[in-house]
């Protein structure tokens, strides 16, 4: 008789890197209606692991693991030609808290990633939190 064959190991798990997660972020850029695609300008995305003490401590956010992004900027109903010099307006997203909420809520990543955008892009807009629900339908 034959020896079993040894068992298969289970195949081994990479989580989702810097640039996975930016992936599906630009995608959800894409995926926005043209009139806000139009309005974001220059906005520029940084995905980062996690989101530095100064950031932390100016939200009043205990422990990195609790925030997943944020917007760094003027709405764009606050914005002035005044405003010349002023550094471009920023979203972070950060994965390591994106990843434990993905871990711990079961949402898809896609969506979640998506979710957390729309947000941040929201928060670019001066909106409320049901419009950026509605946006976040929108872009679904």
């Amino acid at each position: 008789m034959a020896d079993p064959a040894p068992p298969v190991p289970a195949p081994a798990f990479t989580a989702p890197d810097i640039a996975a997660i930016e992936d599906v972020a630009l995608a959800t850029l894409g995926a926005l209606p043209r009139e806000f695609r139009a309005h974001l300008g220059d906005i520029v995305l940084i995905v980062e692991d996690f989101a530095d003490d100064a950031t932390l401590r100016a939200l009043g956010v205990e422990h990195p693991l609790d925030l997943t992004g944020v917007y760094h900027g003027r709405p764009v109903g606050e914005k002035s030609s005044g405003d010349s010099g002023a550094l471009p307006d920023r979203i972070h997203l950060y994965r390591r808290a994106i990843l434990q909420e993905w871990i711990e809520t079961g949402v898809g990543l896609q969506e979640l990633v998506s979710h957390v955008m729309i947000h941040e892009i929201g928060h670019h807009f001066g909106l409320s939190d049901a419009d950026m629900h509605a946006l976040e339908d929108a872009a679904a």
